[in-house]
C-alpha cells in the first residue's frame, strides 16, 4: 500500500461523509431503523457508507473492504484490508449529542497501520500521516487541502492520579469495578472512537472497554492511538489487540498511554 496515496483519500472521504452526516443531523427529523441485532441505523449511516465505499473501491480496487453497513463483507477471511464504520456512535447521533465519528482504517497483517477519525459535530479531525505519526488538524476543513496540523503524543501519566475516559452509552458496573483498581484523578465519558483520540492527545491516560465492540468500531481509533505512541491490548492477558478475527468481533480491551501500570482483571 502506498501511504502517500492512501492518506489523502481516507481524509477526503471522511470529510465528505461528515458533510453528508451533518446535513441529516441538522434536519428537522430523520428515520431511525433497527438492524438485525437491534442496533439503530439511519439515513446518515447509509449515505456515508455509500460515499466512502464507492471512493475506497475506486481508489484501491485490489484491497478487500470491510464495512459495518454491508453484511456481505463480514464473512471475508482477511488479514490485510480497509475497514469502515461510516457513523460510529449512532446512538449519540440519534440523541443529538454530537459524540459520533466517521472511521476509516487500513489494517495490514492484523495491525491497524493507518486511520482517520472525524467527529463532524465537534469539528475534530484526527489521522495518521504517511509516516505513521498522528496529527489533529484544526478547521475549517477543506476536503482537498489539509490545513494546520498538530502532532499528537500520548501523556506521561501519573499512576497516582490517572485520567480515565470510558464509554458514554455503554458504561456499566464491570467497567466501574475495573476503573476502581486505579488511582483516578478524573474520569470522563465520551462516545464513539473519540475515546481513543482523547488518549492520543493526552486528554486521557487510559480507556478500558469491558463490553462488546466490533473491529470497525475500533480500527481507526486504534491506528490514531498507535501513531501517537499509545497501545491497545486485550483486557484478559494484555496481549496486542489484533484484527481480521472471525466475524470481526473484539474481546474486551484496554487503550492506554504506555506509562500506565496496567492492572489485571
Amino acid at each position: 500500500m502506498n501511504f502517500e496515496t492512501l492518506i489523502p483519500v481516507m481524509r477526503r472521504l471522511a470529510l465528505e461523509a461528515g458533510d453528508k452526516i451533518m446535513e441529516i443531523y441538522n434536519s428537522d427529523d430523520f428515520e431511525v431503523k433497527s438492524k438485525s441485532d437491534d442496533s439503530p441505523v439511519t439515513a446518515a449511516d447509509e449515505a456515508a457508507d455509500a460515499l466512502i465505499s464507492a471512493g475506497l473501491r475506486a481508489a484501491f480496487p485490489q484491497v478487500p473492504l470491510i464495512t459495518e453497513e454491508q453484511a456481505a463483507t463480514h464473512s471475508l477471511d482477511v488479514r490485510t484490508f480497509l475497514i469502515v464504520d461510516p457513523l460510529d456512535g449512532t446512538k449519540e447521533f440519534v440523541k443529538r449529542r454530537g459524540d459520533f465519528t466517521v472511521n476509516i482504517a487500513y489494517v495490514d497483517n492484523g495491525v491497524p497501520q493507518r486511520g482517520v477519525v472525524y467527529a463532524p459535530a465537534k469539528n475534530r479531525l484526527f489521522y495518521t500521516l504517511a509516516d505513521g505519526t498522528t496529527v489533529e488538524e484544526t478547521g475549517p476543513f477543506d476536503s482537498e487541502t489539509p490545513g494546520q496540523c498538530k502532532a499528537l503524543s500520548v501523556s506521561e501519566p501519573d499512576n497516582d492520579a490517572l485520567l480515565v475516559v470510558a464509554s458514554k452509552s455503554h458504561r456499566d458496573q464491570a467497567t466501574d469495578d475495573y476503573i476502581g483498581k486505579y488511582a483516578v484523578k478524573d474520569s470522563k465519558s465520551a462516545g464513539s472512537s473519540l475515546k481513543f483520540c482523547l488518549v492520543a492527545t493526552g486528554e486521557a491516560d487510559i480507556y478500558p472497554r469491558v463490553g462488546r465492540t466490533m473491529e470497525w468500531d475500533t480500527a481507526a481509533g486504534h491506528a490514531v492511538l498507535l501513531g501517537a505512541g499509545g497501545d491497545v491490548v486485550r483486557f484478559d492477558d494484555h496481549t496486542p489487540l489484533l484484527y481480521g478475527k472471525p466475524d470481526f468481533s473484539n474481546p474486551f480491551f484496554i487503550a492506554y498511554a504506555p506509562g500506565v501500570e496496567l492492572k489485571k482483571p
